[in-house]
């Protein structure tokens, strides 16, 4: 199969969950034997328009810095014609959506969307952002909770569908456990990290035996070592800074408890790693994130709405028989991941072929439109 994936910004440039994640979609698809180009922004040196990376065909659509630029979007339905990919799929940037909703009609190719990060509160009354909700054939989020805000945007329930981050299974198995701490809670340290309550809940249990890791980085890293202190916990809690992969399933082998309490996830892949890796989890349930959805039906985790429950979970979180690997989370494998994917592009792509002899009018029609539509924005 032939994939074009369309992300003005990709992990070469900033690694963001989004980045990431079409970065891991592109690379295993094109390991599975596809021929996969990613169109974005120019992130290499030289002059030449495409650069292969592990076994990827990376074509510039443009050489400007990435900026979710009109410039971008005006230029990419030409080189999805050159492309003439099977499937395209674009990351929700709703300029580019419609341009790439433009070369699909035009290739007969479906345009599926992966949107990884929820919209914001103020895009629901937005039309274009409407658009990029509901033009595409499929959208995939990684979460109910994310699949809730695009159809907030008008996007059809059936065509919406839940496809979560891979984890590696098989690395999970093989990694040695090593002990950095009993309680491990693993994200970047910005403002939607929330490790005030797991901090707070730690200091209410003080007269137990304890030991914490703090691992990422951050703007909010000093806030939060600060208020450490302040607490006088500074000598059971570590502050581990970014760490490698490898470190981190080494972590969560070695602990007995990974809490997540973060304000915000679009999907918590270290979470999911520590629970495969026999932790048992404690989360703290907050409205933006995800979270809680991994953990709804697992016996050896927790979900807490307060400050009291989140130190009641800890303590009987930390009474829990230790394991090195929970078999529940297998089906997070990352090779069941990528069928999920090629299923949801052979869907598409059916459904398109069904839909096609009563649609060339509509097509054509459907082309004007998005067309104005572009004019219309420059």
């Amino acid at each position: 199969m032939r994939v074009a994936l369309v992300s003005e910004t990709v992990a070469q440039h900033r690694a963001t969950g989004t980045t990431r994640r079409t970065r891991w979609v592109a690379e295993a698809l094109a390991g599975r034997g596809h021929e996969v180009f990613v169109c974005c922004a120019q992130w290499w040196e030289g002059d030449h328009e495409q650069f292969e990376q592990n076994d990827v065909t990376y074509r510039a659509v443009t050489t400007d810095p990435p900026s979710e630029s009109r410039k971008f979007a005006a230029s990419l339905p030409l080189i999805l014609r050159e492309i003439d990919p099977d499937v395209i799929q674009a990351v929700p940037v709703p300029s580019h959506v419609l341009a790439a909703k433009t070369a699909s009609t035009a290739l007969r190719a479906p345009l599926v969307v992966d949107w990884y990060e929820a919209p914001e509160t103020g895009d629901q009354n937005d039309p274009m952002w409407k658009l990029a909700a509901s033009v595409p054939d499929l959208v995939l989020s990684p979460s109910n909770t994310v699949k809730t805000r695009i159809r907030e945007l008008g996007a059809e329930e059936d065509a919406v569908r839940v496809v979560p981050n891979g984890i590696d299974i098989d690395t999970i198995k093989s990694t040695e456990p090593r002990h950095a701490a009993q309680i491990v809670y693993s994200r970047r340290l910005d403002e939607d990290a929330n490790l005030e309550s797991l901090l707070l809940a730690l200091a209410e249990l003080r007269d137990r035996d304890w030991s914490a890791v703090v691992i990422g980085d951050g703007p909010e890293r000093d806030n939060y070592e600060r208020q450490v202190r302040d607490l006088r916990i500074e000598d059971r809690v570590k502050f581990a800074g970014d760490q490698s992969l490898e470190n981190r399933l080494a972590a969560f082998k070695g602990a007995h408890v990974y809490a997540q309490t973060a304000r915000r996830e679009a999907f918590p892949t270290d979470l999911l790693r520590a629970l495969a890796c026999g932790c048992a989890g404690v989360v703290e349930y907050h409205v933006e994130s995800s979270a809680h959805e991994l953990v709804e039906q697992e016996e050896r985790a927790f979900r807490t709405t307060s400050e009291q429950e989140l130190t009641d979970a800890l303590r009987e979180a930390g009474d829990m028989e230790q394991m090195d690997f929970n078999e529940n989370f297998a089906e997070y494998d990352e090779r069941e991941v990528l069928q999920q994917y090629l299923d949801a592009y052979d869907d598409a792509r059916e459904q398109q072929n069904l839909l096609v002899p009563a649609a060339v009018v509509g097509g054509v029609v459907l082309v004007v439109a998005l067309v104005a539509l572009l004019v219309v924005m420059f």
